[in-house]
């Protein structure tokens, strides 16, 4: 099922790219009390949570499992905000970090990437074995929410032992097409932003892990001849487009059997907002565009029927 909503960018800044940069900003206090916990993975690589809830949050009161994007972490403006949002409202809110991500930063020896579904599984029976009895929603960002998405259609029927609702915002659905939207000569600066903070990962996970293989990346290089040269065989594929066939959610969508929140804007400069629209999904998978937004911006009137962080009111209904 497809729906277009009304959304009113915030008048003084109305473009994409407007949107996606000044929603990157914290406008709120950064950090936010929490209990770090370290989940172990088959591997025996581990995966930091941040875990905030309300003084008064009992067993069998629901639970949010956040998952960031691309070179994010738990400490991303859209994770702090809406984990503190969510604990105000009484969820147990746990921001999830990606490998090497946040505090779990010199845990794990292998990276990660957008189709590590499997690190969120462990982490799902990790909590429904501590507290069964707490429904859990799991909201992804960017890439983070191809990761879910990618997983809830993995389990299929399966996937109700695990998760009640599933929520994607900006996901990139279609890994191929959002990496040659960064090739754009408009997108660069994203491209060059990203590519910064991954050369920096690649060269503190070396000082920490002196055992495995050292590399050096060459300067002047585009986010596809990275996964080429360096993500793909780091991860067990073939080269980049074998990466981004696998990893990609876009097929897995209709097999999701929970009720599914996606939101995409029109004008999103990173990803496609039309990788779903030839596909004939199920009455409980949502897919909601809006006009404007930009990435994850959605900055939108203050005194709005939704404020000026409308993503984050529209989240909490969706809840």
């Amino acid at each position: 099922m497809s729906k277009d909503l009304p959304f009113d960018p915030f008048p003084l800044f109305p473009g994409s790219h407007q949107q996606t940069i000044l929603g990157s900003f914290y406008l709120m206090p950064r950090k936010l009390p929490s209990e770090t916990r370290f989940i172990e993975l088959p591997d025996k690589d581990q995966i930091a949570i941040e875990i905030t809830k309300p003084k008064d949050w009992k067993e069998e009161d629901p639970t949010v499992l956040l998952v960031h994007g691309l070179c994010g972490s738990h400490d991303s403006p859209y994770m702090i905000r809406m984990a503190k949002k969510l604990s105000d409202k009484g969820y147990r809110a746990i921001r999830f970090n990606l490998r090497g991500c946040g505090s779990g930063k010199g845990k794990a020896k292998m990276i990660y990437h957008s189709g590590r579904s499997q690190d969120v599984l462990e982490v799902l029976k990790h909590l429904k074995k501590e507290t069964p009895k707490s429904s859990i929603t799991l909201m992804g960002f960017s890439l983070g929410g191809n990761i879910v998405l990618k997983l809830a259609g993995e389990l299929n029927t399966v996937a109700s032992k695990f998760i009640d609702k599933v929520i994607a915002v900006g996901a990139p659905v279609d890994l191929f097409s959002s990496v040659c939207l960064l090739q754009e000569a408009e997108n660069h600066f994203y491209q060059n932003y990203f590519l910064k903070l991954l050369k920096a990962d690649i060269t503190t996970r070396q000082k920490i892990f002196p055992d495995i293989e050292q590399v050096s990346i060459p300067k002047d290089i585009t986010l596809i001849e990275f996964d080429e040269w360096y993500t793909a065989p780091q991860c067990g594929y073939k080269n980049a487009m074998d990466y981004y066939k696998k990893s990609s959610s876009r097929e897995l969508v209709p097999e999701i059997d929970v009720p599914c929140h996606i939101l995409f804007a029109e004008d999103d400069p990173l990803i496609s907002s039309t990788a779903l629209d030839h596909f004939a999904l199920k009455e409980h998978i949502e897919v909601n565009k809006t006009k404007k937004g930009g990435h994850l911006g959605f900055l939108g009137i203050p005194g709005g029927d939704r404020g000026f962080h409308w993503m984050d009111s529209l989240l909490l209904d969706w809840m």
